[in-house]
């Protein structure tokens, strides 16, 4: 399988095989959220990687220093130094991986094409499926090959909090929550839960093979979008999630399913709950 802007998923085999392509970088976007704060994938990519890969910190280098939460979009200026500082930039194909479930992977992802960087791909399955697999890891440091990265910005695929309140009950936008089904209600323990009103549930664990983590066959991602009327040219998904990291997960399965538009709100439920005046439906009762 090749990377191309329709094909935006790669094999474990397809990497196998091609970790020898000096065109191909491989980047871990690894975040760990284990402990009482979020914590850099640094040091477990430092003990174990993918052979040749290279490490994008996007609690640092990838992220706003100056923003109230973390994760947000930087400054395409510090966006671009940071890529070229990894090595991308024009005639690079990029495959991104995480230590986890994918959504930190398909968040730098996102970020490359907010950037209008479409030569990147997920790597299906991560380290996990790369390891089930029996394909080698290690842990000697990769020479990193600096060039200079070109932003051409893309902002429709990106959303603020005063974007997504304009667009309330606009039937052209459909706001789709991505959290699992409990927290869309507000049925959870997650004391941030419930949705944005208006906003339809598609959990992105579900698009997942459960067993094996990697994606559901094409044929089947697009049922479920055509069900949710995703597919409509009329209107534009917009996804959401907690903090802005598994919405790009929907992102990039609809972008499999052919949908290169997609936007995310990058505050997600993190940054519209900091407001008690911004509307949220929890279980049957709008706040």
């Amino acid at each position: 399988m090749s990377i191309t802007p329709d094909t935006p998923v790669v094999s474990v085999h397809w990497l196998h095989r091609h970790l020898d392509d000096p065109s191909v970088l491989v980047v871990d976007a690894s975040t760990h959220l284990s402990g009482p704060a979020p914590e850099s994938g640094r040091g477990t990519f430092d003990a174990e990687h993918i052979p040749g890969a290279v490490f994008a910190d996007l609690l640092t280098d990838f992220a706003d220093p100056d923003a109230p939460h973390p994760w947000t979009v930087p400054s395409s200026e510090r966006f671009a130094a940071a890529a070229g500082a990894l090595g991308i930039g024009d005639g690079i194909r990029v495959v991104i991986y995480d230590q986890h479930d994918g959504y930190w992977a398909t968040r730098f992802w996102w970020q490359l094409r907010l950037e209008g960087f479409t030569e990147g791909a997920i790597l299906d399955g991560g380290l996990p499926a790369w390891r089930t697999a029996g394909l080698p890891v290690t842990d000697r440091p990769t020479e990193v090959r600096p060039t200079t990265f070109t932003s051409h910005p893309r902002p429709e695929l990106y959303r603020s909090t005063e974007q997504i309140l304009e667009s309330l009950g606009d039937a052209r936008t459909v706001l789709v929550s991505v959290v699992d089904t409990d927290t869309y209600r507000g049925a959870g323990d997650n004391p941030r839960s419930g949705h944005i009103p208006g906003a339809i549930n598609i959990p992105v664990a579900d698009l997942r093979d459960p067993e094996t983590g990697v994606l559901k066959p094409v044929e089947d991602l697009r049922q479920v979008f055509d069900s949710a009327g995703l597919l409509d040219p009329d209107v534009t998904p917009v996804t959401y999630c907690i903090g802005g990291i598994a919405a790009t997960g929907v992102a990039h399965a609809l972008a499999l399913a052919g949908r290169d538009d997609v936007a995310v709100y990058d505050g997600s439920l993190t940054e519209w709950l900091t407001d008690d005046s911004l509307p949220l439906v929890t279980g049957d009762a709008p706040r």
